[in-house]
C-alpha cells in the first residue's frame, strides 16, 4: 500500500501536533556519500537533533557503516564481494546493540537509512519480532531503487521524498510514506557576509552540471563551482559515454550549447574543492545566486529526470537566492519565482540569471520570502511529525 503524505499542505498543522516521547534506535550514517564528502556530518545534523528536540530518547547505532554505503551497488561484482564479506558483521553489531538497548528499556521505533548492502530482509524481520516498529529513509529511489528493493517491503514504513518514486515501492508492495526533504534551521542560516560570487554551485560534477555552468560562463556570467571532480577533465570520454548509455554532453544542452562545450572546461580559478559543512552553508550568503541542478539519470535506460533534493530546502533556509530546474512537485513547497526561481532550459536560466544580477531589490525579496517559507514549513521537526502521524504513532 502506498500512503501519500502531502508534506507542504500539512506543515502548518504539524507543529501543533504532539506525539508521546518514543525510544528510537537511530541507524543513519553522518553522510550519505562518504566517498565524496568524507568529513561531512550534515546528514546527522539534519536528522538527529530534531528527533531529540521533539522529546524522543534517541539511541545511536555505534557501528561505522559508511564503507558499506560506499559499496552499496549490488550490480557491481566488487561491491557484491564486499557485501558478502562484511554485511554479516554489520548485522551482528546491529542486533547486539538493539537487543542490549531493548533490554534496558523497550525500543519503540527503529529508524534507519539502509541499503540492501547493509542488512538482509531477515534482520529487519528479526527487529520487528522484538515488537519494534521499523522505518527506512532513502532519497534516491527515482533512479536507484534497485539499491533498496529487497529491504523496502520488510519495513513497516518507508520514508520517501520523491513523489515519482512511490510507484517503485508500490510495485514491491512496500508501504511508502511521501514525506519530503527539509533542513534544520539550527544548522542552515544566513550569515552577514558580503557577496563574493555572482553565481555559484556546490556539489559533484556530473551529468549536465558542467555544460550548464560552461554555457553560463561562455555567455558572460561570472560562475564558480565547488565540490568533487570539478578540477578534473570530463569524467567520461565519448566512447565511455556510449558504453554507459549516457548522452553526449552536447545533447544535454538541447539546441543552445556552444559547439565548443565538449572541448572546454571552466577556468581552474573558478573551480574549487569540496567545502567543509560550515563553508558550504556560508557560500549561500557569499553568493548573489545559488544554483541547483535537479537532474538524475537512470543507469539502465539513460533517461534523465528531475527530482527534489536536500539543496532545495537547505539553500533557501540559508538565505540564498536559489535557482533550480522546474518540476511540478516544487509547487507543493514554494511559490515559484516568488520564493525560489525555476528554469526549464539553459536559455531561460541565462535570462533569469542576467535579470536578477541586475535587479538586486527583487532578488532580496525572493531571498527573504524563501527563507521565511523554509523556516515556517520545511523543517525536519515538521517532517518527522508528519511521518509519525502517518504511521499512527500519535
Amino acid at each position: 500500500a502506498v500512503l501519500v503524505v502531502w508534506a507542504a499542505r500539512q506543515s502548518a498543522q504539524a507543529v501543533a501536533i504532539k506525539h508521546p516521547p518514543m525510544r528510537i534506535f537511530y541507524a543513519v550514517s553522518p553522510t550519505p556519500n562518504a566517498e565524496a564528502l568524507k568529513n561531512s556530518t550534515l546528514w546527522h545534523q539534519n536528522l538527529y537533533p530534531p528527533l531529540v528536540e521533539l522529546g524522543h530518547d534517541v539511541i545511536q547505532f555505534r557501528y561505522d557503516f559508511t564503507r558499506h554505503i560506499d559499496h552499496a551497488n549490488t550490480r557491481n561484482p566488487a561491491d557484491m564481494a564486499y557485501i558478502a564479506a562484511n554485511r554479516p558483521i554489520l548485522e551482528r553489531h546491529l542486533l547486539d546493540e538493539i537487543s542490549a538497548a531493548h533490554t534496558q528499556a523497550p525500543i519503540d521505533l527503529f529508524f534507519s537509512y539502509f541499503y540492501d548492502a547493509c542488512v538482509t530482509p531477515e534482520t529487519i524481520r528479526t527487529i520487528k519480532q522484538m515488537g519494534i516498529r521499523t522505518v527506512n529513509f532513502y532519497c534516491n529511489a527515482v533512479h536507484q531503487f534497485y539499491l533498496i528493493e529487497k529491504l523496502a517491503p520488510e519495513y513497516d514504513a518507508c520514508m520517501v521524498p520523491e513523489q515519482e518514486a512511490l510507484a517503485h515501492y508500490a510495485a514491491v508492495s512496500a508501504n511508502a510514506i511521501h514525506v519530503q526533504m527539509a533542513a534544520n534551521p539550527a544548522v542552515y542560516k544566513p550569515y552577514p557576509l558580503p557577496h563574493r560570487y555572482p553565481v555559484s554551485f556546490v556539489g559533484q560534477k556530473y551529468l549536465n552540471r558542467e555544460p550548464l555552468m560552461l554555457y553560463l560562463y561562455q555567455h558572460g556570467i561570472d560562475v564558480y563551482a565547488f565540490g568533487p571532480h570539478w578540477r578534473e577533465p570530463h569524467l567520461f570520454t565519448a566512447e565511455q559515454r556510449i558504453k554507459r548509455r549516457l548522452r553526449p554532453i552536447k545533447q544535454l544542452l538541447t539546441g543552445t550549447q556552444s559547439k565548443r562545450a565538449d572541448a572546454e572546461m571552466l577556468p581552474v580559478d573558478r573551480l574549487g574543492p569540496p567545502l567543509s559543512d560550515d563553508e558550504l552553508i556560508k557560500l549561500y550568503s557569499r553568493s548573489q545566486i545559488s544554483l541547483g541542478f535537479s537532474e538524475v539519470q537512470d543507469p539502465q535506460t539513460g533517461v534523465i529526470k528531475r527530482h527534489i533534493r536536500l539543496r532545495d530546502f537547505e539553500a533557501p533556509m540559508s538565505g540564498a537566492l536559489y535557482f533550480t530546474g522546474y518540476q511540478d512537485e516544487l509547487r507543493e513547497f514554494y511559490e515559484i519565482d516568488r520564493e525560489i526561481v525555476c528554469y526549464d532550459t539553459p536559455a531561460e536560466l541565462l535570462d533569469k540569471v542576467r535579470y536578477y544580477l541586475s535587479h538586486e531589490a527583487e532578488a532580496d525579496q525572493i531571498r527573504a520570502a524563501g527563507l521565511a517559507r523554509a523556516r515556517r514549513d520545511h523543517t525536519w521537526k515538521n517532517r518527522f511529525v508528519q511521518l509519525f502521524s502517518a504511521m499512527g504513532l500519535a
